[in-house]
């Protein structure tokens, strides 16, 4: 093929890959950066960030406080009392369960405790555990058993780096013994 030939093609793929890039009128660093400073704005409880990637915990509490909504079904309940958004009221996470689990959604289904146990691993879980249960559904627990109300099916399609970041946000949060774990 001629040099001539290639030219539009490549001024093409030049300029669909800048624009994915820039569609939002950002620079993919730019926009991490955003969703971090967000994500640490956002945060309903103490960290702790010794020895944490920061970047990853507060890209974590971004996507876990405003994309995932593992309050909702993790924290029993989600909202403290007087800061229910549903009731109208201003909201106000119950950070005294902050994702240690407990939601009941039936006979046997019952939500996972998120926070640290005692190895400061969340839910007991180390990396590979918990990136395999989020791309498998395989309970943790009881590894034949496929997770029915986590929407593990749309989590496991988030990257690597994405699931990292949960877990490292996960590993800052504190940990709350309900004592089922």
């Amino acid at each position: 093929m001629r040099a001539k030939t290639w030219l539009p093609i490549l001024t093409l793929t030049g300029v669909v890959t800048a624009l994915a890039g820039v569609s939002n009128g950002q620079t993919p660093q730019a926009d991490e950066a955003a969703r971090v400073q967000r994500g640490y704005q956002i945060n309903p409880v103490s960290l702790h960030l010794r020895g944490r990637d920061r970047t990853l915990v507060g890209l974590g509490s971004y996507i876990i406080n405003a994309q995932g909504g593992c309050n909702d079904c993790h924290t029993n309940p989600p909202y403290a009392e007087g800061g229910d958004p549903f009731l109208g009221q201003p909201k106000r996470i119950n950070t005294a369960g902050y994702l240690a689990g407990g939601q009941q959604f039936g006979p046997g289904i019952v939500s996972a405790n998120l926070t640290p146990h005692e190895n400061g691993l969340p839910a007991g879980l180390t990396f590979p555990e918990f990136k395999r249960a989020l791309r498998t559904g395989h309970d943790p627990d009881d590894p034949g058993e496929i997770l029915q109300v986590m929407p593990w099916p749309v989590y496991g399609n988030m990257t690597d780096r994405d699931l990292r970041a949960v877990y490292e946000y996960l590993r800052s949060i504190p940990s709350i013994d309900t004592g089922d774990d």
